[in-house]
């Protein structure tokens, strides 16, 4: 199965999954006359949409280069990471304020409802199918080298975070009474802030993609150690690298003796190529210039 495919089958599970939790959170928040539970539909029906996402951004990433794209199109997958890290920091900081104004409420004197034990149960469903579907989305996204289901896996986890939330209100509520009912909008303010800071991990990389960011040091370190193990090729310098989706791409100059005939530069050239491709992937963009070695 093409990379393509699986991260089409990977979302299309999640967002089944995703479909069904809003579609049973819904009930359960309006039956329940919990609204804990109807913020946690609405964070399901963000994650919805995100997959949706995912399929049209990814579907265009594997396009092959062509004369408007010569690196091909892989940043529109990095497009739809730091798409779904904006909407679960829009999520959250939803989340945070609809706990402030509970609590706002609160304090003023005003009782909270207690929500129905229907609700209590569609939080505990929530929060085991969400963190299956993290954990096989979150390894699914490191073995194809994925950002958009790396972050989709996190809005997963997210949405489990938020159902905990939920659970400890609804629970604190239903067997504590009306007393405790603040327990819910306060555990939603501390997750919706611990979402903040999980959506900003996944849109800090995205950003450093689009405006060209260079690759970490170790791995520029690990470059220049794989181009100057090629025999008779000396001081790479000028390396400049990227990141394009699940790709990367590097540029580096090297020097070598200036009596060296042009084909065995170019096998030279070649062979520093086809090493960086066994390292970094197939599809890497390799570009060597090659200079005359200084007396």
């Amino acid at each position: 199965m093409t990379r393509e495919k699986e991260i089409y089958k990977v979302t299309i599970i999640g967002g089944l999954g995703n479909l069904l939790l809003l579609v049973f959170k819904f009930m359960a928040g309006i039956l329940s006359h919990s609204a804990a539970m109807m913020a946690d539909a609405v964070h399901s029906l963000s994650d919805f949409i995100t997959d949706i996402v995912v399929l049209v951004f990814v579907g265009i990433s594997s396009r092959p280069q062509d004369a408007s794209h010569d690196y091909g199109h892989g940043k529109f997958e990095t497009l739809a990471t730091m798409f779904i890290g904006f909407a679960l920091a829009a999520a959250a900081i939803g989340i945070i304020v609809n706990g402030a104004v509970k609590f706002a409420s609160w304090l003023n004197g005003e009782t909270l409802p207690v929500p129905g034990s229907l609700a209590l149960w569609a939080a505990l469903v929530s929060i085991a199918v969400k963190e299956l579907l993290y954990q096989y989305t979150a390894a699914k996204g490191k073995s194809l080298e994925s950002g958009a289901l790396k972050a989709n896996a996190w809005h997963h986890r997210s949405d489990a975070l938020s159902s905990i939330a939920a659970a400890i209100g609804i629970g604190g509520a239903i067997l504590l009474g009306e007393r405790w009912t603040v327990l819910d909008p306060l555990a939603s303010i501390v997750v919706g802030a611990m979402l903040v800071k999980v959506a900003w991990e996944l849109v800090k990389p995205s950003l450093g993609e689009l405006t060209e960011s260079s690759l970490p040091e170790q791995t520029e370190k690990e470059i220049m150690e794989i181009v100057n193990a090629v025999p008779g090729v000396s001081e790479p310098h000028n390396l400049r690298t990227r990141r394009i989706g699940n790709r990367i791409a590097i540029e580096v100059h090297v020097r070598l003796d200036p009596d060296m005939p042009l084909r065995e530069a170019h096998q030279k050239a070649s062979l520093i190529e086809r090493n960086l491709k066994e390292r970094f992937g197939g599809q890497t963009h390799v570009s060597v210039h090659m200079e005359p070695l200084k007396d």
